[in-house]
């Protein structure tokens, strides 16, 4: 978000709890007895007979570092989950995993090191706080200065993705929006990245994208470097509903 525009969503759910198997009577018991009727007093087991092993069934695999609240906010139709971690309430400093969610539950894919804003993290992000929002946000399209590189999200190639200048600790920004991914935080989905719509208005910022990593703290961005951008541009499906969960560690596990 050294940013020039972007455009948000906010993807909330519940995850799916595990269906409760049931027999397959529907009524009465398999010894013939009519439902309602009395129950047959229970034998018991011939002696030195085994007692019969219950077979426990596991719980589906959570996103690790998730607490109830956050995990909650993943809607149930998502099955791509990119978890951006920040150090800590005010560090620029984070990790993004992406998981995928399958019968078995959230199975860890990739984990690259990142940057997130100068500032940290915000529940309120305002324009030009110089903190990333804190949320679960769904990810719809992506865009760039460069070719598409085989996104499955709609990609917006456009020369408004030219940067110049320098960041935070003097590292050029050139390149910082070859590819970029447009989180829908205060957005509207389905138009590129640059589209200036603000729902929410243009206080509360926008423009809140992944980018490439050009070496520094973003304005509210998360940033990988070049080669893991576009190997994430080429995983998110969007007939997956990919969303980015994000925000420092504590803030997560809640």
């Amino acid at each position: 978000m050294v940013h020039r525009r972007a455009a948000v969503g906010l993807g909330l759910g519940l995850l799916g709890s595990p269906p409760l198997l049931t027999g397959c009577g529907g009524g009465a018991e398999a010894t013939g007895r009519r439902a309602g009727g009395p129950r047959p007093a229970p034998t018991a087991p011939a002696p030195g007979a085994r007692a019969p092993k219950i077979q426990a069934e596991a719980a589906p695999r959570a996103i690790p570092g998730l607490g109830p609240r956050t995990a909650a906010a993943i809607p149930d139709r998502s099955r791509q989950a990119v978890v951006v971690t920040g150090r800590g309430r005010n560090s620029p400093r984070s990790t993004v995993v992406v998981y995928e969610r399958t019968t078995a539950g959230w199975q860890r894919g990739a984990a690259w090191p990142a940057h997130n804003a100068l500032r940290g993290w915000s529940a309120h992000h305002m324009a030009g706080d110089l903190r990333s929002p804190l949320g679960v946000y769904t990810l719809s399209d992506a865009g760039g200065l460069l070719p598409d590189p085989g996104s499955r999200l709609p990609y917006h190639r456009s020369t408004g993705f030219t940067t110049h200048g320098t960041g935070f600790q003097g590292e050029p920004l050139t390149g910082a929006f070859d590819y970029v991914v447009a989180i829908d935080y205060n957005r509207a989905r389905g138009t590129s990245p640059q589209d200036w719509t603000r729902p929410l208005g243009p206080g509360r910022g926008g423009g809140v994208w992944l980018h490439v990593d050009h070496g520094g703290p973003t304005h509210g961005c998360v940033s990988v470097a070049r080669s893991h951008l576009r190997e994430l541009l080429r995983t998110l499906d969007p007939h997956r509903h990919p969303v980015v969960v994000m925000g420092y560690a504590d803030w997560l596990a809640r």
